[in-house]
C-alpha cells in the first residue's frame, strides 16, 4: 500500500510531514520512493520503487518470475540490486509477493530506506531552543578516548563546529547549511546539525577521541540500505574502532535487511570493530534495523528522569541497552528554524549554536563515547569494551526498562578494580 492521500479535513501528523519530506527530497534526485502503510494507518516501511534486492543464487529464477529485468550493482557477498524497469512486473511489492509464493520469503526484499527521523509516533524530532551560552548536557567528562576512532555515519559536520571546545579536532564532510538570507539570517533546513549534535554527544563522553562525521544522510536524513552498506564497506578500510549509526528502518515482514547480511561477512573480519546503532523512536517492540542485528549494540533511550524508558523509545529483547536520550543539549546550527511538525507548525525558533533534542539518535553516541572512553583506559578493543559495558549495564538494569548506562560509567577502571 503506497502513501495514502491525506483527507482535506484531517490536519497533517508528524508522520505525514516526515514522509512528505523524504519522498519529495528523493524525487528531486530522480528516485521514486514508496511508502507501505498498515491497513489501519501507521508506517510499515519505506522503500525504493522499481528495484528489489535479490540473493545472487536466485537471480535466474527471479528473472523468470517477474518476466525480465536487469541486474545492477552486485555486492561482493552475493546480493544484487535488481531493476524491474524492463520486467513484466514492475511494481516492487507485487514482484516480491510473487517471489515469496514461488521461492519463499527472504529470497528477495525491498531496497529499504533508512532514516534518521524516526517514524511513528516520533518525539520532539525538531530541535528546541536553549538560552545563549548554555553548555552541553551531559557535559564533557575528564579525558578518555585517546587513540580511539569513532566513525559517525550521519548528516555531516557543520562548518565552524570546532568553535565548541569539545568538538575541536572533529573532522567530517560538511553538513548542508544555506547562505544567509537577504536579511542576514540563516534558515536552518530540517535535520541540519544532526551529525554535529551526535559528534558533540560522543565527544563529551570521550573528549580526546578521534571523531569523523560523514554526510551520508543528506537527503532529508534518509538513504537506501544498499547505499549505506556500500559506504560502510568503504569505512571499514579507514580502520575505525566504533561505528556510530543513528539511523535505521523497519522492514517488510520484519525481515533483517538483506544488504546488511552481506555486510556482516566483511565486518566480522575487522577484529575489534563494534557498531552501535539507534533502536528507533517508534515506541514499539518491532525490530528496527540494523540495531536489531545480533552483531550490533542496539541503544534505546532513557527518559529525562533517568528512571523510565523514554516514551518514544523502541524496546524489546533486541534492544541491548538504554542510555539518556531525552532533552539532551549539544552543538547545533546558528540561525532561524521554522517548525514543520504539529503541534508547532509555523513556529519560529532562533538558535545560537546549541539546541535541546530528543531521540535514540542521541543516546547512541553517548554509548559510543562510553565505549571509546573504556577502550582508552583498559586497552580492550571495541567489541570487548562494549561487551564489558553491557555486562555492567545488566547489573544496573531498571525493572520494566532493561540494562542501563549513564555518563560516567566509562570512567570505571574495572580491570584494576578502581572506581573513579
Amino acid at each position: 500500500m503506497s502513501l495514502a492521500k491525506r483527507r482535506p479535513e484531517r490536519p497533517p501528523t508528524k508522520l505525514d510531514v516526515q514522509l512528505d519530506l523524504i519522498v519529495s527530497a528523493f524525487r528531486e534526485k530522480g528516485i521514486d520512493i514508496g511508502v507501505a502503510l498498515f491497513p489501519g494507518g501507521g508506517l510499515d516501511f519505506i522503500y525504493q520503487r522499481g528495484v528489489i534486492l535479490v540473493r545472487d543464487a536466485y537471480l535466474g529464477q527471479v528473472r523468470d518470475i517477474v518476466g525480465g529485468g536487469d541486474t545492477g550493482d552486485g555486492f561482493r557477498g552475493g546480493v544484487t540490486l535488481y531493476s524491474l524497469a524492463h520486467a513484466k512486473i514492475r511494481d516492487a511489492i507485487e514482484a516480491l509477493a510473487e517471489i515469496d509464493r514461488s521461492l519463499g520469503i527472504g529470497v528477495a526484499t525491498p531496497n529499504h530506506i533508512l532514516s534518521i527521523t524516526p517514524v511513528w509516533p516520533c518525539p520532539a524530532t525538531e530541535p528546541e531552543e536553549v538560552p545563549a551560552g548554555l553548555g552541553p548536557d551531559p557535559g564533557p567528562r575528564e579525558g578518555g578516548g585517546g587513540g580511539v576512532f569513532i566513525y559517525v555515519a550521519d548528516t555531516g559536520l557543520l562548518h565552524g563546529a570546532s568553535a565548541h571546545s569539545w568538538l575541536a579536532g572533529v573532522t567530517g564532510q560538511l553538513d548542508k547549511l544555506p547562505a544567509p538570507a537577504a536579511g542576514g539570517g540563516v534558515r536552518i533546513p530540517p535535520y541540519t546539525g544532526h551529525g554535529t549534535f551526535i559528534a558533540g554527544v560522543a565527544r563529551c563522553m570521550a573528549p580526546i577521541s578521534t571523531v569523523h562525521v560523514t554526510s551520508d544522510f543528506d537527503t532529508a536524513g534518509a538513504l537506501s540500505e544498499y547505499e549505506i552498506v556500500k559506504r560502510l564497506d568503504e569505512a571499514l578500510g579507514l580502520g575505525p574502532d566504533i561505528i556510530s549509526l543513528s539511523a535505521g528502518a523497519t522492514s517488510r515482514k520484519n525481515l533483517p535487511l538483506l544488504s546488511f547480511e552481506v555486510f556482516w561477512e566483511r565486518y566480522r573480519h575487522h577484529k575489534g570493530l563494534v557498531m552501535i546503532a539507534a533502536a528507533g523512536n517508534n515506541s514499539t517492540r518491532r525490530p528496527f534495523w540494523p540495531a536489531a542485528f545480533p552483531e550490533v549494540v542496539g541503544v534505546g533511550a532513557l527518559g529525562a528522569n533517568g528512571r523510565d524508558r523514554a516514551y518514544f523509545s523502541d524496546f524489546g529483547p533486541w534492544v541491548d541497552v538504554y542510555a539518556p536520550g531525552e532533552g539532551l543539549v549539544n552543538a547545533y546550527a546558528a540561525g532561524d528554524y521554522v517548525c514543520r511538525e504539529p503541534p508547532d507548525i509555523g513556529q519560529d525558533r532562533v538558535f545560537h549554536g546549541m539546541a535541546r533534542w530528543s531521540g535514540t539518535s542521541f543516546s547512541t553516541p553517548l554509548v559510543a563515547g562510553l565505549v571509546a572512553a573504556r577502550i582508552s583506559r583498559t586497552g580492550e578493543n571495541g567489541r570487548r569494551a562494549a561487551k564489558a559495558l553491557l555486562a555492567r549495564a545488566r547489573k544496573q538494569r531498571i525493572p520494566g526498562v532493561g540494562p542501563v548506562l549513564r555518563p560516567g560509567d566509562g570512567d570505571v577502571r574495572e580491570h584494576r578494580g578502581v572506581r573513579r
